[in-house]
């Protein structure tokens, strides 16, 4: 590989250093979140391949990004037991593939040199990529023991632990000590429904978060839920127990900073995307209560462009006028090494540019002027 004078293991090419982009910590002040002693609101998106997919379509992903104003991009930070393209990042338990990290290495430079900050997640609820279903392969135990039994919970911590603290080869910098990585969560969307109450998932939450506090005392820590609420006897599901996850609760522990919440009404069996204001409504107001940020981190409408543009015009909406502090659309792709667009395999993507992208454009700008950047 091609490398500068100055800096080893940078590409040649990779363009200016990071140290050209003004850097500093994303903090939380009360209900906010603020940057060089000013409120921080953005619109951001996702994308989940940017750890395992060549420079060539991250640049895409991130530029494209760029050019739309958004300010943060939550990306996955695991691969584990089978490679995707070849790439793997914890092979086995207690097992790290450094030549895997090639990928996200370079998706935290080039976030830094664009002026993004990174959402990274620590493992999934689903077994995309690995995740709980992975982990609960290698210790022959079943979803929600990944709560509960400690040899699964001491292996998750060792993977945390080094992924925090190892040293990115493009920037020379230890990830705890990258300001671009804004955000450590948890998981994606972790539950645990055999324990309704909520208690084993507010347990793990808070032992976890804590772990990653003592490693990485910067940058704020989430928990990645989609926000149930965890009442018993309620019909509406996303309200409900069933899934384990007790939101109010979650939120309320002192080592998680803001509150996630996702919304796939959809497919949760709600049609009407009203109900999707009402439950923006609800968390912004609930999390600010508890004297934390709120942030809508996945949203998601399967229809025509044009149906879909009017659902997300209502709720981004909904999230500047509640005062909400940050929202991340699913999903933002880009071109795939051939130049085509990459697939759309959930009928959610997003390209730039497009009627949908335009909307999100204006709603980010709203959230973020470019004088108080």
């Amino acid at each position: 590989m091609a490398t500068d004078s100055g800096r080893p293991g940078v590409p040649a090419d990779a363009g200016p250093s990071v140290g050209n982009v003004p850097r500093g910590f994303v903090t939380v002040r009360g209900s906010d979140f603020a940057l060089h002693g000013r409120r921080f609101r953005f619109g951001g998106t996702n994308n989940y391949y940017l750890h395992y997919k060549g420079r060539y379509m991250a640049d895409c992903v991130l530029h494209d990004a760029a050019a739309i104003g958004l300010r943060v991009i939550r990306c996955w930070g695991f691969l584990d037991g089978t490679p995707a393209d070849g790439v793997v990042l914890q092979p086995e338990p207690f097992t790290y593939d450094e030549d895997g990290f090639e990928y996200l290495d370079y998706t935290v430079f080039k976030a830094g040199q664009l002026g993004l900050r990174l959402v990274i997640v620590l493992t999934n609820n689903w077994g995309d990529f690995g995740g709980i279903p992975q982990y609960a392969n290698w210790f022959s135990a079943e979803h929600d023991d990944f709560f509960r039994r400690r040899d699964i919970k001491d292996c998750y911590k060792a993977w945390v632990k080094h992924v925090i603290n190892r040293r990115n080869r493009y920037t020379g910098v230890r990830y705890d000590s990258e300001p671009t990585v804004m955000t450590w969560e948890l998981a994606n969307e972790p539950r645990c429904p055999s324990d309704r109450s909520g208690n084993t998932l507010v347990t793990w939450v808070d032992e976890m978060s804590r772990h990653v506090k003592r490693l990485a005392p910067r940058q704020l820590v989430a928990v990645g839920d989609e926000g149930f609420y965890g009442r018993s006897g309620d019909t509406q599901y996303p309200y409900s127990d069933n899934e384990g996850v007790a939101w109010n609760r979650l939120i309320s522990l002192p080592t998680i900073d803001y509150g996630t919440f996702h919304l796939y009404q959809q497919h949760w069996g709600e049609e009407n995307p009203a109900w999707g204001t009402r439950w923006i409504r609800d968390h912004i107001r609930d999390a600010h209560a508890a004297n934390k940020p709120a942030v809508l981190e996945e949203f998601g409408w399967q229809a025509d462009a044009a149906t879909r543009d009017k659902v997300y015009a209502a709720w981004t909406d909904a999230v500047e006028r509640f005062d909400g502090d940050g929202d991340h659309f699913w999903i933002l792709t880009s071109r795939n090494e051939d130049g085509t667009h990459y697939a759309d395999y959930d009928g959610l993507r997003v390209v730039h540019p497009s009627s949908t992208a335009l909307l999100l454009a204006a709603h980010a700008g709203r959230m973020s002027p470019p004088n108080v950047r």
